[in-house]
């Protein structure tokens, strides 16, 4: 759910990495609220995370690959198991 809610909040922002950017940065908060509460894992947190990095400190070229690389959005994207 979260990973689709990032995806879903980043591609309305498409052409508007600023934008996105904020919003992202508000979703991030809910996350981290929800792993206080205990209803986010700390694995989930991990990749959420790991994705957050990337997208909030991307330029404007940056921001449209992340954006279409599928495997970004996969569940375990840049785990160490993965790599």
């Amino acid at each position: 759910m979260w990973i689709q809610d990032l995806r879903e909040c980043c591609e309305a922002n498409f052409d508007h990495r600023e934008k996105g950017q904020v919003e992202v940065e508000e979703i991030r908060n809910k996350w981290m609220n929800a792993h206080t509460d205990g209803e986010v894992d700390e694995s989930l947190l991990d990749g959420l995370e790991r994705r957050y990095e990337l997208l909030i400190c991307a330029e404007d070229s940056e921001w449209s690959k992340i954006l279409d690389n599928e495997d970004f959005w996969k569940a375990g994207w840049g785990s160490k198991v993965e790599e």
